[in-house]
């Protein structure tokens, strides 16, 4: 995607098409001075009943009212509505509206007008508006013969802006943003590959051709290893495949002055069958998507590195397949992991939980100021939350904030649910300290107690159930059907807001 900037009216810019971004209640996003043009877009208004509805998309010929041919109009919708995700999500829209009509040359004004709303600064508009088009361009057909280069590599934009003070901030934004765009879509390329192609060895050589190429450090432990550590939580999940499991460790040290590191986690499975607690058969495809929590992880670690940000990070990846056989862990069986606690495992379906108690375990020896997990944990956390939103759970209510924050500034929303400890009643074995699921209520909740088990009490952590928002099992209008990469534009967004400062320690 190559990015330009002007400083001139939207109008005036001779491109493909300028796109124009309309809340329900008739105003635009930017003042738009040209009245040829107001004067064609009421009468198409007018004549068609459009309303600017969420992501609804117009594309209408310009009639020499603009210096483009064509004209967009992305619906924002209520006012009232508006987040900044909105704006990403109308912006992806619009992108993949104009690829059915083979444009691929866009104006796009940084500019914000919008009259009562609160104003986001040029940049932030900037960032969003990149963020959606390449949300939107991105297309996984790497499996259909004859596919085409890529949307995304053929997209340029104009970036129009009225006055020339924000340019520099605007520049680099672009420049951000093209490397962000670059890193998650081969990440995502990654997150999207099936079953048979994505296995645990092959996502390890894929990891670490990504860490040299980024400058990474990178140390796979093999099941060897993982045996030494006493990491059994994560071999029982791995016990039914012929599949070895792994767990990838990738660190990045920083360029600021010396900072204690922040650890990810990330929920690896590359493909969940349930194992003996087998899934219904209808669906299962989708198991695929089950390694998302890594992807994620891995997108945010690289693009931390490219974008040479200043908080060292270290980022865990447990790796397994789940499946169902001859020497699959059975239900009723009890593990002992790495922190010594011992698990019955009561439904081999419930493994999420399993690899990252092992998994945090580790991450807790290097003492981070922070630990962030990222699962596609339970189906519970659609129940509550359906596609909008992942599931947030902290031991640390400043952590949550600063997450919660970020993810409202990305566009890549999560919601924080109790974490109080009466959930913790649910989680206690009969015959083992835990059991992996608790009677049936509160699932995604109960999750998120059985991973606090595993994170000493004064190290801050969060944990985000993407379930519901990791993949689209259908094309939207704002994207294409697969892997989405949720949490990793939460993630990166977190680390450029995070205060310098240590986290308090707090109870809940």
């Amino acid at each position: 995607m190559n990015v330009a900037l002007s400083i001139q009216r939207i109008d005036r810019i001779k491109t493909e098409a300028c796109i124009l971004f309309f809340f329900e209640e008739g105003d635009a996003l930017v003042t738009i001075q040209s009245p040829a043009l107001i004067r064609l877009l009421r009468e198409w208004s007018k004549k068609t009943g459009w309303k600017a509805q969420r992501n609804s998309i117009e594309i209408i010929p310009s009639h020499t009212t603009t210096a483009g041919n064509f004209v967009l109009l992305a619906g924002l919708g209520r006012k009232k509505d508006f987040h900044p995700g909105r704006l990403a999500q109308a912006a992806a829209s619009a992108v993949r509206a104009g690829q059915q009509y083979n444009l691929t040359q866009f104006a796009v004004s940084a500019s914000m007008n919008a009259g009562d709303l609160p104003p986001l600064p040029p940049e932030e508009i900037a960032r969003l508006i990149l963020r959606g088009f390449g949300s939107g361009s991105y297309e996984f057909s790497a499996y259909k013969s004859g596919s085409s280069e890529k949307m995304t590599k053929k997209l340029a934009i104009v970036l129009t802006q009225d006055t020339p003070t924000a340019a520099a901030a605007l520049i680099k934004i672009a420049e951000e943003e093209k490397i962000v765009l670059e890193t998650m879509s081969e990440v995502r390329d990654l997150a999207n590959q099936p079953g048979n192609e994505a296995y645990p060895e092959a996502i390890a050589a894929k990891v670490r051709s990504l860490a040299r190429k980024y400058g990474v450090s990178c140390t796979v432990l093999d099941e060897a290893d993982l045996r030494r550590k006493g990491c059994n939580a994560l071999l029982a999940v791995a016990r039914g495949s012929r599949r070895p499991p792994c767990l990838i460790q990738l660190k990045y040290a920083g360029k600021g002055r010396r900072q204690t590191p922040v650890a990810l986690v990330g929920k690896t499975i590359t493909f969940d069958s349930g194992g003996i607690s087998l899934k219904p058969g209808k669906g299962m495809e989708w198991m695929k998507f089950d390694k998302c929590g890594g992807m994620a992880v891995l997108a945010a670690i690289l693009t931390a590195a490219r974008l040479k940000l200043p908080q060292p990070l270290i980022a865990l990846m447990a790796v397994a397949e789940n499946m169902p056989g001859g020497n699959a862990t059975r239900p009723g069986d009890i593990v002992k992991t790495r922190s010594g606690k011992t698990i019955e495992i009561l439904n081999t379906d419930a493994e999420g939980r399993l690899v990252l108690a092992d998994a945090l375990s580790l991450a807790a020896d290097f003492k981070p100021s922070a630990i962030v997990d990222l699962a596609t944990l339970t189906g519970a956390v659609i129940v509550a939350l359906g596609h909008a939103a992942s599931g947030l759970m902290s031991n640390n209510s400043e952590l949550a904030e600063q997450l919660r924050k970020a993810g409202e500034a990305a566009g890549d929303r999560v919601w924080p649910l109790p974490l109080w400890q009466d959930y913790e009643d649910d989680i206690q074995g009969q015959f083992a300290d835990l059991k992996n699921i608790g009677d049936g209520s509160a699932g995604t909740i109960v999750g998120g107690a059985f991973l606090r088990q595993f994170v000493p009490d004064n190290i801050p952590w969060a944990h985000i159930d993407i379930a519901g928002t990791a993949w689209l099992e259908k094309a939207k209008k704002y994207g294409a059907a697969g892997a989405t990469l949720a949490g990793t534009r939460l993630l990166i967004e977190w680390l450029f807001q995070r205060e310098r400062q240590p986290l308090k320690r707090d109870t809940q």
